[in-house]
């Protein structure tokens, strides 16, 4: 299969992917792309790809926005994005990608199992703008922005609406100013131009195809879905980066 029937096939499954659940663009386009893509593409076009879905989500799904909860994941998300990109050259990726992905792929399945679990009540609106820090950290480190967020809405318990609603507004705007910090320091240039047009009319129809399923389904199935999705997530950070961190053990 060509390179570039491989990036049409991940932009369509990450495309389907966050129309359904708001989030996880990158790590399934990651799964697929890192086959085919060097390193430095990479997470533009995670960025790219990431951005554009959220983009056309929040003209479909507007439902449970309340702006006292997003807030602090903003606060947060615009603090740690700069940080992100500063550290995007030191940082170890394959070791941050499986602390991230054992923990993902532990967790998820507990809470998936053990609906009887708590919702997490302390913090408040600080805990929340530290949660948002990470998830700024991380879409500055390569567009993974909603992960941390995520499963932090879910440990919450939010109702499915609102918990969409801080996510999908969160991505948009810390992918957004990723983005933009991308190009002004030249981690994205001109030359990702003709990879972001495949990228564009591949996923836009599997996008607005996710969003419609996600308005029909229901508050359990949709919790359902963001834990196995975080599961599966947790398993593909694992794959890809603990064997490139054995061979250099």
């Amino acid at each position: 299969m060509s390179a570039t029937l491989i990036i049409i096939l991940g932009a369509v499954v990450a495309g389907f992917v966050q129309g359904l659940s708001g989030f996880t663009f990158g790590l399934v386009a990651t799964s697929i792309w890192i086959w085919v893509v060097e390193p430095q593409l990479l997470a533009s076009m995670v960025v790219f790809g990431a951005l554009t879905g959220q983009i056309l989500a929040v003209f479909s799904v507007r439902r449970g926005f309340s702006w006292k909860l997003l807030w602090p994941y903003l606060a947060g998300g615009l603090i740690g994005i700069p940080l992100g990109v500063a550290i995007l050259p030191r940082l170890d990726v394959d070791l941050f990608k499986v602390l991230l992905g054992t923990l993902l792929a532990i967790w998820c399945p507990i809470m998936l199992f053990s609906s009887r679990l708590p919702p997490i009540r302390i913090g408040g609106a600080p805990m929340n703008a530290v949660i948002g820090l990470f998830g700024g950290v991380m879409s500055g480190t390569g567009g993974y922005s909603g992960v941390i967020p995520t499963l932090w809405c879910a440990l919450r318990r939010y109702e499915k609406d609102s918990q969409r609603a801080i996510i999908q507004n969160f991505n948009l705007a810390t992918l957004g100013v990723t983005m933009a910090t991308y190009v002004a320091t030249g981690i994205t240039t001109a030359r990702m131009l003709p990879t972001f047009a495949i990228i564009l009319p591949a996923m836009l129809v599997p996008t607005l195809i996710g969003t419609r399923v996600y308005i029909g389904i229901s508050e359990t199935t949709f919790r359902q879905i963001i834990l196995v999705l975080l599961t599966i997530s947790g398993v593909v950070m694992l794959g890809t980066s603990l064997p490139h961190l054995l061979t250099r053990a």
